[in-house]
């Protein structure tokens, strides 16, 4: 298990905590709508910790080729239809470039600043000149409104238990998902970023905001900076 990040409940439990089962079973939201709407169709996707398919799988049926990757094997044998791929993102290089590349889950919050950088910079390398990357931050009172739940249309109640300072700018996440069958834990890192911060990131990337997607500012469509 990495350093920071747990999991318990049944089932297999990846390095950053997620459990295989538990993912299988949540149902997708409105992610491939809000992506559908920002890329060109047909567009061939490199989605990065695209974990069992959940967003994989209805991409596909909207006509886009994806290549799914993620650094779990046990995630990836649920992914079906996309070329997959096994590899901890932040050292993925595939020597190809992609119509879109997708950072969602929060990924762009990870605790570990070096590790973030990775990140975008595996974003931008995979990037067709004139292509574009599609990232997910987390809510702007996503650490100060704890603790919260909410119930999941597959009946799950999801609960943000706590969110503790680690020092450093990181904070400790605990989050719980009960099932009336099985209950799983997950604590991971998370870096709480400003827009100016966020935006900051991606500038070090080589990367700009080219629009926010949705009025709370949670998706961004970013493209190379000029």
């Amino acid at each position: 298990m990495r350093e920071g990040y747990g999991g318990t409940g049944p089932g297999v439990i990846t390095p950053d905590g997620c459990a295989v089962e538990l993912y299988s079973r949540l149902p997708v939201g409105d992610e491939p709508d809000v992506i559908a709407a920002a890329v060109p169709a047909g567009a061939h996707i490199l989605e990065l910790g695209s974990g069992v398919g959940r967003v994989t799988r209805p991409l596909l049926e909207r006509g886009f080729a994806v290549t799914a990757v993620d650094e779990s094997p046990q995630m990836l044998e649920r992914v079906s239809g996309a070329r997959t791929i096994c590899s901890p993102i932040e050292a993925l290089d595939l020597g190809e470039t992609f119509d879109v590349v997708l950072l969602a889950s929060f990924l762009v919050h990870a605790g570990d600043t070096e590790v973030r950088r990775r990140l975008l910079r595996t974003c931008a390398r995979h990037m067709v000149d004139g292509g574009c990357v599609l990232i997910q931050r987390e809510g702007e009172d996503f650490h100060a409104r704890v603790p919260r739940e909410r119930v999941d249309p597959s009946g799950c109640t999801i609960r943000i238990v706590s969110s503790e300072p680690v020092g450093d700018g990181a904070h400790s996440v605990c989050a719980e998902y009960e099932f009336p069958d099985a209950t799983w834990t997950q604590t991971f890192l998370s870096r709480p970023l400003s827009k100016e911060q966020f935006e900051e990131a991606l500038e070090e990337a080589g990367l700009r905001v080219d629009r926010y997607l949705t009025e709370d500012r949670m998706w961004v469509r970013a493209v190379r900076g000029s």
